[in-house]
């Protein structure tokens, strides 16, 4: 089932115990979740599917008792939302902050005075620039450019044009995945030819961009976009319009490769209508952040190496990050009943 909030009103449905329980032990590591203290969770945003899926796998695990939360927030990808929306956490007490800053750069101050409070701070899915963290929760990015590249390579056998629908580069996913494609496919298959179409994490740019890309390339051989949830409708809809919307195996198919692994992505493979997603785990994403929240909150220091969820833990400049894993889903192993879009209730 898809969640299809569309306002930070609907984001803040969930509401939990506002009480606050004094004396909270964090070197215990046992009690409840009220007694180690109040979490605020901030939502990045609520136009893809992607991160309503998160929202999702947030509210049921908050449900459950994983963390004691104040009420969901929503920043809706606009930082001045984030930094008001942490200054509310602080002024009802929360012991914790779990945030998604899709600017990596510009939430430095308001992590700095996060540590000011001695309030631990867990960031899903992007590794903020500056600015201490407990932990990152995210995969490795540079690797989703990389098996990107990859697919693409082997799929065209190194030659060709790909159009490369680049997330905001002010984000360090954006970079990581852009840096990694680009690393990669200069050393492996300098024979295709790359378009870098920075587009912002917007689906309407992307479709402008490569609806100019096509006008001037009408022989383009693959498309490489970052986020489906953003770029997988408005990409379809435009290749239909155009008679460019191919069944693998057919003569002038592009070959697509997709970011986030959503359910929608899961059936576009199982239609032919594109190759190959690497799924992006938004139920791990949610059940890490709960559990590394806790963690903090019960004063535990986080290890560098591997972990018991099939992860790495290593240690970066600003922290930790967890590194989940994000497999490759082809039509081999769509129906693969462990991907998370395969779990979600129909």
């Amino acid at each position: 089932m898809r969640v299809r909030t569309t306002s930070a009103a609907a984001a803040c449905t969930v509401l939990l115990a506002v009480t606050a329980l004094a004396g909270c032990n964090r070197e215990s590591g046992s009690g409840s979740a009220a007694d180690q203290g109040k979490v605020g969770i901030d939502l990045p945003r609520s136009d893809t599917d992607f991160w309503n899926s998160y929202q999702q796998y947030i509210e049921k695990g908050v449900k459950s008792g994983d963390v004691d939360a104040l009420s969901l927030t929503n920043s809706q990808n606009d930082i001045g939302k984030l930094v008001a929306n942490v200054q509310t956490f602080t002024d009802q007490g929360a012991k914790a902050v779990i945030m998604a800053p899709q600017d990596t750069g510009a939430v430095a101050e308001s992590l700095r005075t996060l540590e000011e409070k001695k309030i631990p701070v867990v960031s899903v899915d992007t590794r903020p620039d500056k600015g201490n963290v407990y932990m990152v929760v995210r995969a490795d990015n540079r690797a989703y450019g990389e098996k990107a590249c990859q697919f693409l390579g082997r799929q065209l056998k190194g030659k060709g044009k790909v159009a490369e629908f680049q997330g905001d580069l002010a984000s360090i996913n954006g970079r990581d995945r852009s840096e990694a494609f680009k690393s990669c496919m200069t050393k492996n298959f300098p024979g295709i030819r790359i378009f870098e179409l920075a587009t912002d994490w917007k689906g309407d740019v992307a479709s402008a961009k490569l609806q100019s890309t096509l006008a001037a390339h009408p022989d383009l051989n693959g498309i490489y976009m970052q986020a489906g949830g953003a770029f997988l409708q408005p990409t379809l809809a435009l290749l239909e319009q155009k008679k460019l919307l191919k069944a693998p195996g057919a003569p002038g198919h592009i070959t697509i490769i997709s970011n986030d692994g959503i359910p929608e992505e899961l059936e576009a493979i199982k239609a032919g209508k594109i190759d190959a997603t690497v799924s992006q785990p938004a139920d791990l994403y949610a059940k890490y952040a709960l559990y590394w929240a806790k963690q903090a909150l019960d004063g535990k220091t986080p290890k560098a190496g591997p972990t018991d969820h099939e992860s790495t833990i290593i240690k970066i400049p600003n922290g930790f990050e967890d590194q989940l894993p994000a497999p490759l889903v082809t039509k081999d192993n769509v129906d693969d009943p462990k991907l998370w879009a395969n779990q979600l209730e129909k």
